[in-house]
């Protein structure tokens, strides 16, 4: 049930840069769910980078009143002027994707953190895009319908039951910066109970992913981490409401959360489900693909970090 799909030589999986855009602990019985123990040391700090080669640095350009931080500093000239292009688009997105709900091109919304202000000149309006900004104004006008729709502020808010606790954490950071979360298919999870009502599953899933969002700060970082875990797993667990979970959950995070994955790694995958590119079963295994990218002290003694006890 993870937020994209992708693929890669080893087992994780590379998704495509991004551009700056707009996971939680399991659910407590009495809140929504929240990220388990933070993880030292802290984020990466929000230094500004030198831009790279590739990035803007003409003394002619037009991005000099632009926001900069370590992200912006990498744009090209190209996704700078699909950028520039795109905001203007955001008076008519917003009047489109609320069916024309009074002031809604003219007033500031919050996605993911991130302020997209319609007014003419606001440079805080971040969206995610790629370079065929037509596409972008139809992606982000159905996620805006879908998250009024979907309600996803309440999602983030309700109260799941305590079987799901153990399906979903939220801990540490790789090496730079970007949130890990680690979703737990298997070991003691209750594979039917917490299926037995997809819907409700689907949507302890989505504010799972919501809080891990709120860990990015968009400014050093955009992506998060996500680490699989099937230790215990076998086609009988594979039901019908599972699988129908999967397969919604899998349509929400490819239309809705767009290229938030930076690396995904399935770990302790049963030899039978063979369609998985794996990085393989037990600590020390886990831990030789795992740690190039996360510090000992940021990873759990069970994917061969140093971090006992982490949920």
């Amino acid at each position: 049930m993870s937020g994209t799909t992708a693929s890669a030589p080893t087992a994780t999986t590379t998704a495509p840069k991004p551009q700056p855009a707009p996971v939680p602990a399991a659910a407590p019985r009495t809140a929504a769910p929240s990220a388990t123990k933070p993880a030292s040391p802290a984020p990466a700090p929000k230094a500004v980078a030198e831009p790279p080669a590739s990035a803007t640095t003409d003394d002619d350009d037009d991005t000099a009143d632009e926001p900069q931080n370590a992200l912006t500093q990498k744009f090209t000239k190209e996704e700078w002027a699909a950028l520039q292009a795109f905001r203007p688009l955001l008076p008519e997105i917003l009047d489109t994707a609320y069916d024309g709900r009074e002031g809604a091109r003219t007033t500031p919304i919050v996605v993911w953190g991130v302020t997209l202000d319609p007014a003419p000149g606001a440079k805080d309006a971040r969206a995610s895009v790629e370079l065929n900004v037509a596409e972008a104004k139809t992606m982000m006008v159905a996620t805006l319908r879908w998250r009024d729709e979907f309600k996803v502020e309440e999602a983030m808010k309700a109260t799941y039951p305590e079987l799901l606790d153990g399906f979903g954490h939220l801990y540490g950071h790789d090496k730079d910066g970007r949130p890990v979360m680690y979703n737990i298919y298997g070991g003691k999870n209750d594979l039917k109970a917490a299926f037995s009502d997809v819907q409700l599953f689907i949507r302890w899933r989505v504010a799972l992913m919501e809080h891990g969002i709120k860990l990015i700060d968009f400014e050093t970082v955009d992506q998060m981490v996500q680490v699989h875990d099937y230790e215990g797993v076998g086609l009988s667990s594979r039901t019908a409401n599972s699988k129908q979970a999967a397969s919604e959950l899998a349509s929400i995070f490819q239309s809705h959360y767009p290229e938030f994955l930076a690396s995904k790694f399935f770990v302790n995958v049963p030899s039978i489900m063979t369609w998985m590119k794996v990085v393989g079963h037990g600590p020390r295994t886990i831990g030789r693909e795992l740690l190039p990218l996360i510090d000992v002290k940021q990873l759990p003694a069970q994917y061969g970090g140093a971090v006992q006890d982490a949920w």
